[in-house]
């Protein structure tokens, strides 16, 4: 063949592989069952569905990978989808040079969570939406949250470029980052092992040197509830009562209640604020905050000795079976933080022009009093009904009887929440195991706790729930959207459905619920753990995602954590012997942060075997 004949094939060959990808790659999401998947399906980007398939298409283009992470509640995810993915020149950036991959964490909770530490380790902070760089190798280069689409126009031309001109430097320094992650996860066995009240001495003294004494709560800007260490700091005052102790957690329990983290209209929490006075919240409301606060709220009640507590979580529980119950059974996952026209909080924010035209004057006066709806010198501001002031004060401060007060708060609510149910909220649909799983414990505490035969028939039609959609005899699903069961559960979906069940049959008596709840231990046991510790996914896919012998608890409590507690109160001896043992390993992970550690923490100080030295 000629030198120019040679030439022409080289050019074509070169053409069809420039051309190959724009071809193969188009935007995968359309009906996809995620409905945040399927909210990104009309994105200019050709968003690629996660698989392993997906890192297979990046070895074979030799593209970095691009995942974005986020779900469908979350505010930022749709600004950065309204400012960046929605940008044609971006997504031609995303389209040519890279593999473009959504993700819903709700979903792929452990990939999120291997990503979520690389960022927060990297840059110091990390959240949602969350976006990484990975190699073809699946070695993550780069991350960052919500990012301007300038900035990020930005990036993706350096990146692309940097890859273009320097690539085996990028995958050099990508795989020696993550074999440094690897080595940062890893912990030392401590040189003197601390004993049971020593941890617990030291968890209280962190818990506190953390905590806010004016405002409650812990650390100086977001405020979230964190449950697991609330509920830590309960146990550990049931042990040592402690009247410092109980201030702070009468605090911190009366700021959530009575401020913005929580919905004074129609009951439930949000999921965080973004302020440290507990006012403005990110108005997403997620299923598995309601779980875990009610709980929370009536455990306070009766180790504090704080009856208004149970109101709180009864309100909450009512909520959760009003509004979050899905006609296919189960209960969704979230409410969006943004109204159906897009605007954050929308759905849940009043100006005074229509305060006036929903409420007649005598109603007005009095709601604008109890839910603090008082915007003299700002009558455009958009405002969020509070708590705070008792009937009882405010009968006194308008010269009324306590009792015609109430009726007109309770006529005022009835109208707002009519005005309120003509707005739209979008909603998360899936019915997540784990996050049901820990609604059938709440639901079997309410029962027992407030009295309410309703919630345990709530607590026994979900559990059916997960066994009859979510349960096949051998293994879970993560979720159910429609008909369909959708994605590969992880450690949490064992952990937290075992531990809704274990908790149901300590209610009802029901061998059955406890039999299966043994069972899912049995199998968490066998899919997720092994002697280098703990991993959530059952088939990690990138390199380096993390095994260890103790996992941290974020909003959620450690999975690890619960079933290791779970098996110590089994009444199966190789489940017991399991837990002891990893227990035991857990401590050199969790005794130096022991605040992070708040579910293993309780393991070590609850356990009626001890697994830690006893003080002598």
């Amino acid at each position: 063949m000629s030198k120019h004949g040679t030439l022409i094939k080289f050019h074509t060959l070169l053409l069809l592989f420039i051309a190959a990808p724009a071809l193969a790659l188009q935007n995968q999401l359309a009906d996809h069952p995620s409905p945040y998947l399927a909210m990104h399906s009309d994105d200019p980007v050709h968003w690629q569905d996660w698989s392993r398939n997906t890192l297979q298409l990046a070895k074979q283009e030799g593209k970095l990978l691009f995942v974005s992470s986020g779900y469908f509640a979350c505010h930022w995810c749709h600004v950065m989808r309204r400012e960046s993915y929605n940008n044609e020149q971006i997504a031609a950036l995303l389209n040519k040079h890279f593999i473009p991959v959504k993700l819903d964490r709700e979903l792929e909770p452990a990939l999120d969570a291997h990503l979520i530490d690389f960022v927060q380790r990297t840059q110091g902070r990390a959240g949602w939406p969350l976006n990484v760089f990975l190699t073809p190798e699946g070695y993550p280069l780069v991350g960052m949250t919500y990012m301007p689409a300038e900035d990020f126009h930005k990036i993706l031309n350096n990146l692309h470029h940097t890859w273009s001109d320097e690539p085996d430097s990028l995958r050099d320094m990508a795989r020696r980052g993550l074999l440094t992650l690897i080595k940062l996860r890893e912990t030392a066995p401590p040189e003197k092992p601390v004993t049971s009240a020593e941890l617990s001495q030291a968890y209280v003294q962190s818990a506190l040197q953390m905590g806010d004494d004016l405002l409650g709560g812990f650390g100086q800007a977001n405020r979230f509830p964190m449950s697991p260490q609330l509920d830590v700091l309960l146990q550990i005052y049931t042990l040592q009562p402690d009247e410092k102790l109980a201030d702070f957690l009468k605090l911190t329990l009366d700021q959530m209640a009575d401020n913005g983290l929580r919905d004074h209209l129609d009951g439930g929490f949000y999921r965080y604020t973004v302020d440290p006075t507990w006012y403005t919240p990110h108005y997403e409301k997620m299923l598995y905050t309601q779980a875990l606060l009610s709980r929370i709220y009536m455990e306070a009640a009766s180790i504090l000795k704080q009856e208004q507590y149970l109101a709180v979580a009864e309100d909450t529980l009512d909520f959760v079976m009003r509004k979050m119950r899905s006609a296919q059974g189960g209960y969704v996952a979230s409410f969006s933080a943004v109204d159906d026209r897009d605007v954050e909080g929308g759905y849940y924010l009043w100006r005074t022009k229509e305060l006036e035209e929903i409420l007649p004057p005598d109603l007005l006066k009095v709601a604008a009093r109890y839910w603090h709806l008082e915007s003299a010198d700002h009558p455009n501001e958009a405002m969020l009904p509070l708590g705070g002031i008792s009937t009882e004060k405010l009968a006194e401060e308008l010269e009324l009887k306590p009792e015609v007060v109430e009726q007109q708060i309770e006529r005022a609510r009835k109208l707002l929440l009519e005005a309120r149910a003509k707005r739209g909220l979008p909603v998360d649909g899936k019915r997540l195991a784990g996050w049901n799983g820990l609604m059938v414990g709440a639901f079997a505490t309410g029962s027992k706790v407030l009295e309410r035969k309703d919630f345990l028939e709530a607590a026994e039609q979900l559990r059916d729930f997960l066994l009859n959609e979510l349960w096949d005899g051998a293994a879970l699903s993560r979720a159910r959207q429609g008909g369909k069961p959708l994605g590969e559960a992880s450690l949490e979906d064992y952990a937290y459905v075992a531990e809704g069940l274990a908790r149901l049959s300590a209610v009802t008596g029901n061998k059955q619920d406890a039999d299966l709840s043994n069972k899912l231990l049995t199998l968490a046991w066998q899919r997720f753990y092994s002697k280098d510790g703990w991993q959530s996914s059952e088939h990690p896919v990138l390199p380096g995602m993390p095994k260890s012998k103790a996992q941290d608890d974020g909003a959620l409590p450690s999975p690890a954590a619960l079933v290791i507690s779970l098996s110590l109160k089994s009444g199966d001896g190789a489940l017991i012997n399991k837990a002891r043992s990893a227990a035991a390993d857990s401590l050199a992970a969790i005794q130096d942060q022991p605040f992070w550690y708040a579910s293993h923490v309780a393991v070590l100080i609850n356990s009626k075997k001890p697994v830690l030295p006893v003080d002598q």
